[in-house]
This record gives C-alpha cells, structure tokens and sequence, in this order.
C-alpha cells in the first residue's frame, strides 16, 4: 500500500448508548460515509451494547479476565486475556460507567467489527473498513494510545518482509501495524471524556478490501508465545537479574504482596513416574515458609536424577525470581516408601 498524501480524521458524536443498540445502524444513520472510510470505535461503546456491563468490582472482574498475570506490581496487574491481549486489569474498566459496575472487553471484537461492517454495507451501500479500539500501555514508553483490539476490511498489519529499500537493503522485520496506527491516529479526535466515541478517517481507500473480505483481523498483531521474548513477564526479568548476581536490579523488585503464592507444582510440567516434586505451605503473611522436596523413586534410572537436578535448579531460579531467601533448616519431610529425597529446600520472605 502506497502512503496516503493527507488524511481526514472526523469525530462523530453519539448519545449514550445501551444494551440491544444496533451499532450498525446508528452509524450508518449518524456518521457521513463514504467507499473506502474507515470507521474507528472504542470498545466500551460495543461492549455497552452487547451487555458487557457487569455488576462488581474492579479487581474482582480482572480475576475472572485473567488466563495469565505477565506481571504485578502493588495493585498494578498486567494480564493476557483469553484473546491473547495483554493489558492493565485485563482490559476492564470502571470509568464512563455507572458506580458499582464495570466493562468488560467484547467477547470476539473481531467478530464485533466484520458483523458492523456488514451492516453498514446493507443500509448504506458503501464499503468501509471498522476497527474497534482500547487504551493500552506500552513497556518502556510513558502514557497510554489507543491500539486495534477488532478488525474487518482493512489488513491490521502490512507485511514488508522481503522487500528493498532505498539503497537495496533487504527489509528484514519491517511489519507496520496500519490497524494500530490508525486507532492512535482517531483516538486524538475522539479524546477520552468528549462523548465522541466514534471517528471516521478518510484516504485510505486503496487499503480497503472488497466487500466479504473481513482480513485476518485484530488478531494478527497478536505476538505468537514462542515469538515473544518477553513473554513470562516481570518474574522472567528479575530471574534473570538475579542469575547475574544483578542485586541493584533485583532491589527494585517488589515483595510478594499478601495473597501472592509461588507456582513451584507448575514446573513439574511432564508427568514422570520416577520424579516427584512435594510443596508444603507453612505459616501466613510475612511469616510465610514454602518448603520444597524433589523426590527420586527408589532404583530409578540415571536420567531421573538428572531430571531431578534439573527440577531442583528451577526451583532456586523461581524462587530467587520471587525474592525468597532460604528459610533454615528446611522442614522435615516423611520419606515415603520406595522414594529417595533428591533435595529439600525451603524459603521464606526476603
């Protein structure tokens, strides 16, 4: 896609909208459009519509949300929703809504956005792209823009992989994220407080696709997890501080606070009859105690004890990553029966 030479972006003012609306028709009743427009909307006002609005609290609705927390810090928590965002709270909102309530993220914006467009080409005639936005933060940047979380019509990444540049230089990692730039671009018009949800951008018309060509929407500029080097979040990054002996870095770092735990049984990941790894939970609050045995069964193979090693080594990673100093002596542990302890740790709060 050539560069457009000049954009038009339009707010579009709407009233309050409510459980039931028809999106579609209000936009094709309220907004002035034309082939090949793109129209941008917040996803606060499709979730309103298709009752997304949910009695609770905040931070109750942000566990429900959550498939993975990447990070935590206080009451901050970073999470990866069940459409593979990640976002503060899981996306949930409790702004521009009535008290006691808050947003939920729509189920399938992708699904949202082809289904708006749909129903803008019947009442209308004419063949627009939709993207349906939210406000996310960005690591290492300050302050929030808004980015594609739906799309339909319009590709939301522009592949340049293997084409040249200016001087010939074979474009290695060049992926511009149109649906995304075109979301920042909208959201300097709508604002976040004007009751203008809605903008219409005009010149991008050679990017729009035909009509019954949705796109591989929203979700293409969803990082795959094997691609993502900073995936495992927060933790991953203090571990690997601390495997530095990086204490500067690892200072900064904040305690667990009182309801956080450490997911030792999560790294026996592969069931494994000769290995067995036992976590027991002692004491409350700041006087928490996790004692940790990895146990060999007895006669076991050469390569269960490399295993266990390997088992025990993690250990030590994820708990110095959570900022636990060993607690001594480790508590006892009842040897069972036909197993051998191949190591017992035990660490408290730092």
């Amino acid at each position: 896609m050539r560069p457009p030479s000049a954009l038009q972006i339009q707010a579009v003012r709407w009233p309050e909208v409510q459980a039931g609306d028809d999106l579609g028709r209000l936009l094709a009743d309220t907004a002035t459009l034309q082939d090949g427009d793109v129209v941008v909307i917040t996803s606060k006002v499709v979730s309103k519509a298709t009752g997304r609005v949910v009695n609770g609290t905040r931070k109750a609705w942000t566990h429900a949300e959550t498939v993975r927390v990447v990070a935590r810090r206080s009451e901050t928590v970073i999470s990866e929703t069940s459409h593979g965002l990640v976002l503060a709270a899981a996306g949930v909102d409790a702004s521009n809504t009535p008290p006691g309530t808050v947003v939920l993220l729509p189920v399938d914006a992708d699904a949202m956005a082809s289904d708006l467009r749909a129903t803008i080409a019947e009442t209308t005639g004419r063949n627009v792209a939709v993207i349906i936005t939210d406000t996310a933060g960005r690591a290492w940047r300050v302050g929030q823009t808004d980015i594609a979380i739906g799309c339909a019509g319009l590709p939301a990444v522009s592949d340049l992989r293997g084409a040249v540049d200016g001087y010939g230089r074979r474009l290695e990692v060049t992926m511009p994220a149109i649906a995304d730039e075109v979301a920042g671009a909208a959201d300097l018009v709508k604002g976040k407080a004007t009751g203008c949800p809605i903008a219409v951008v005009r010149g991008l018309a050679a990017a729009i696709l035909p009509l019954g060509t949705a796109g591989g929407g929203a979700k293409a500029l969803v990082r795959a997890a094997e691609a993502d080097l900073f995936g495992l979040g927060a933790r991953e990054a203090v571990t690997a501080a601390a495997l530095r002996a990086d204490t500067v870095a690892l200072a900064h770092f904040p305690r667990l606070t009182a309801d956080e735990d450490v997911p030792f049984e999560h790294l026996a990941t592969e069931p494994d009859q000769d290995l067995a790894l036992r976590v027991d939970r002692q004491g409350s609050g700041d006087q928490r105690v996790w004692n940790v045995q990895v146990d060999v069964r007895a006669g076991a193979e050469a390569t269960a004890w490399y295993a266990a090693g390997q088992l025990v080594e993690r250990c030590r990673t994820v708990a110095t990553g959570h900022r636990l100093v060993a607690a001594a002596p480790p508590a006892p542990y009842a040897i069972r029966s036909g197993w051998v302890a191949a190591d017992r740790m035990a660490w408290r709060l730092a």
